[in-house]
């Protein structure tokens, strides 16, 4: 049987990547599991939340901190039915880091593979890879707060 199936158990960390168009969306377990990752039109992230928190034992929301931030964490302290705690994190970088990362998970097939990884765009928006970058980027501050 296959484990992903089924709901964690242990809190899971919900990754935001807001914009005005699109956001992207993750749910990390502290184990670093990767159980979720979607883009979705920015007007459909909040009921996409609130269904992921159906599923998840989500326990807080990591932000990026850059454009948009201040007013989706406005938006969604008013409009989520539950509170979450929502900690921003330095989101600089994470684009280029995202863009790595996809061809990590995907790897070029065919002509792009021939290509430079520097010039190779992803067929598709990677916000969702960036709210994981977030959530790897808080977890990694915790790990370095609990060992100095």
């Amino acid at each position: 049987m296959n484990l992903r199936e089924f709901s964690p158990t242990q809190p899971v960390i919900l990754g935001f990547d807001p914009g005005r168009d699109k956001c992207g969306l993750a749910v990390i377990g502290l184990d670093r599991q990767l159980h979720y990752h979607q883009v979705v039109p920015a007007n459909a992230a909040i009921a996409t939340i609130e269904t992921l928190r159906q599923k998840y034992p989500i326990s807080l929301i990591v932000m990026g901190d850059q454009t948009t931030a201040k007013q989706w964490k406005q938006r969604l302290q008013k409009e989520l039915v539950e509170q979450l705690n929502i900690i921003l994190v330095d989101e600089r970088y994470t684009t280029l880091e995202a863009r790595d990362r996809y061809w990590q998970m995907y790897p070029p097939k065919g002509l792009t593979k021939l290509l430079p990884q520097g010039m190779r765009q992803p067929p598709r928006p990677i916000d969702d890879i960036v709210a994981i970058l977030l959530i790897e980027r808080y977890l990694n501050r915790l790990a370095e707060s609990v060992s100095s």
